[in-house]
């Protein structure tokens, strides 16, 4: 079963957050991770709310985790920490 990264982000810093997008999108990629939502139009009806939501669609829910344990992301995410507020989940598919 396929499964979905669902990330809520407020990005505070702007530059260094880039930094992250730039590295984190290849990490993802290499780990079967495909973006389905970055950004975009959006309606918050409950909760608290980021105006960045990203979703990403991994071949299962292995490999989602493996991706955010990988030293590639974790290098990635080192500029995404005190640049940005963020929720992050997996979520399997059913």
């Amino acid at each position: 079963m396929s499964a979905l990264w669902i990330a809520h982000v407020k990005v505070i810093d702007a530059e260094a957050y880039g930094k992250y997008a730039a590295l984190a999108g290849p990490a993802i990629a290499k780990h079967g991770g495909v973006f389905l939502a970055r950004g975009g139009r959006y309606l918050q009806l409950e909760g608290n709310d980021r105006p960045r939501n990203v979703v990403a669609r991994f071949p299962s829910f292995e490999a989602a985790v493996a991706c955010y344990q990988s030293p590639d992301y974790q290098a990635a995410l080192v500029h995404a920490k005190g640049a940005s507020e963020r929720d992050l989940m997996v979520l399997e598919e059913s």
